[in-house]
């Protein structure tokens, strides 16, 4: 692809490099939700819902998680643009509701690096207990800018193996756990259903516990939507995007599924440590249990090592999709221009030092004694997964309807979701059951918890005035379907 000539701090080329190949986005897709939620949350959930409702809270929210990539899918194989679902929500939504979910998701992404910093030195006090926790951070934060600084190349390769470690850990998890299930292992003497016919399992709470569990689910999916913000540096996207999205069913039934079945027949319910959701105790998580009950003494050091890596792993694709995002905005005149500047490498360098700062702030106000700013922003950008993954829903319903509408034939697009328009109801509506119904105990109580209350609903509110702020100013409405854009693919590539 061509570029123009820079030098300086001027505008580089024009369009981002499409660097990423088949095995990085490939990796992406599914190495990208890989992390503590599964690594060390997974274990709270069976505890809270039971081996039953945990098995069984996974399936849905993989299935809803499977019906919006088939819907980002065939979103970003027609239309491989950086902004990814920020894009497609003012082209197919309304112009305020991409504005919204653009500056909603980076904004996510930034206070998220913060958190896997902070993470990064609870684990590393494990090897190194005297050390201050502020200088593994910094160190981390420079790694993951530098690995994104150079070239796309650089978080691409880096992603790929960071995800190939945890990938690897869980097959290696699922096979030593269904040798102890079949007795190959010594560990697992109470193994098979009997920890499904414990006290109230295999559904323990019921219904009430399985919404209660569903945010935590649904947090260890989120990363997944990952590949709509690479598809504009992906080679070839038409081929590529779809071949990455039809692996995430399979993937998310092995990883996701089988390792939470292993775990609810290895680990009872009611083990303690099963609810000591803290990522600074790697004894608690139920990986370090099973490894360790099958006499892998060295389990916790090998998974504190894993979670690491999971945890450098978002913060390098915390940092990458913020940065896009940011550009994305910028490039469509709706962040300062000076965001969409491009190195010669393609890299929005801007951008990129615009998020550094950001991550950087929001992680001094953890370092405090009073955390309640921290606490705030964490909870504030803690609902912002779910609201991109309604946008993907609803921009997806709307594009495919305004398609047809216009008479274009569904067989030009590179890729086509076969669950329309079921896939796409379901999860916005799944997502936006768990959204509302993530604290319904707040409201439940003889005196309401505001207090809770706004602590876990703020983010909606925030996108709300973000949108409607946005229409205000800009008089802007929802685009009729008789009025969408439907450019040709190579226009589209284009761009």
């Amino acid at each position: 692809m061509s570029e123009q000539p820079t030098s300086g701090a001027h505008p580089g080329p024009q369009r981002l490099r499409r660097e990423l190949k088949s095995r990085h986005l490939a990796m992406i897709a599914i190495g990208g939700s890989i992390g503590t939620g599964l690594f060390v949350a997974s274990g709270a959930t069976v505890a809270e819902a039971g081996p039953g409702g945990a098995l069984l809270s996974y399936a849905i929210i993989g299935l809803m998680v499977y019906f919006l990539m088939t819907s980002l899918g065939e979103l970003a194989a027609y239309m491989p643009v950086s902004g990814s679902f920020a894009t497609y929500g003012a082209k197919y939504v309304d112009e305020g509701f991409g504005f919204a979910l653009g500056w909603n998701y980076w904004y996510n992404w930034a206070v998220t690096i913060a958190v896997d910093l902070v993470a990064a030195q609870l684990v590393m006090t494990y090897w190194f207990p005297d050390t201050p926790g502020w200088i593994w951070s910094a160190l981390f934060l420079a790694i993951i800018f530098l690995l994104n600084y150079i070239s796309v190349k650089g978080f691409g390769e880096a992603e790929y193996w960071f995800s190939l470690i945890k990938v690897t850990t869980v097959v290696i998890f699922i096979v030593v756990g269904v040798m102890m299930i079949f007795g190959i292992m010594d560990g697992a003497e109470d193994a098979g259903w009997h920890n499904w016919t414990l006290g109230d399992a295999p559904f323990v709470g019921g219904f009430a516990s399985m919404i209660g569990v569903a945010m935590i689910v649904g947090f260890s999916f989120q990363g997944t939507e990952l590949i709509g913000i690479a598809a504009g540096e992906s080679k070839d996207p038409a081929k590529n995007i779809p071949k990455a999205v039809r692996k995430v069913f399979w993937r998310i039934l092995l990883f996701y599924i089988f390792a939470i079945l292993i775990i609810s027949l290895i680990i009872p319910y009611t083990d303690p440590n099963l609810l000591r959701n803290d990522v600074s105790d790697i004894s608690v998580s139920p990986f370090t249990l099973v490894f360790q009950n099958a006499g892998l003494l060295s389990a916790a050091a090998v998974m504190n090592a894993v979670i690491l890596t999971a945890v450098l792993s978002a913060g390098n694709s915390g940092m990458y999709a913020s940065t896009r995002m940011l550009y994305t905005l910028a490039k469509e005149g709706k962040a300062p221009r000076i965001f969409s500047r491009l190195s010669k490498g393609g890299v929005p360098r801007y951008a990129l030092i615009a998020t550094t700062v950001v991550a950087s702030l929001c992680f001094v106000s953890s370092l405090g004694d009073d955390k309640t700013v921290y606490l705030w922003l964490l909870n504030t950008s803690g609902m912002t997964g779910f609201i991109a993954w309604l946008g993907i829903a609803i921009s997806h319903y709307r594009f495919r309807r305004g398609y047809v509408a216009q008479g274009k034939d569904l067989n030009d697009l590179p890729y086509r979701s076969g669950f329309f328009p079921i896939g796409p109801i379901f999860a916005f509506v799944l997502c936006l059951v768990i959204t509302l119904g993530q604290n319904y105990q707040a409201f439940l109580e003889d005196k309401i918890d505001w207090v809770g209350a706004v602590a876990t609903y703020i983010g909606l509110p925030l996108f709300l005035v973000i949108w409607f702020g946005y229409k205000a100013v800009k008089k802007t409405r929802i685009v009729r379907y008789k009025e969408m854009e439907f450019p040709t693919y190579q226009e589209n590539l284009d761009k």
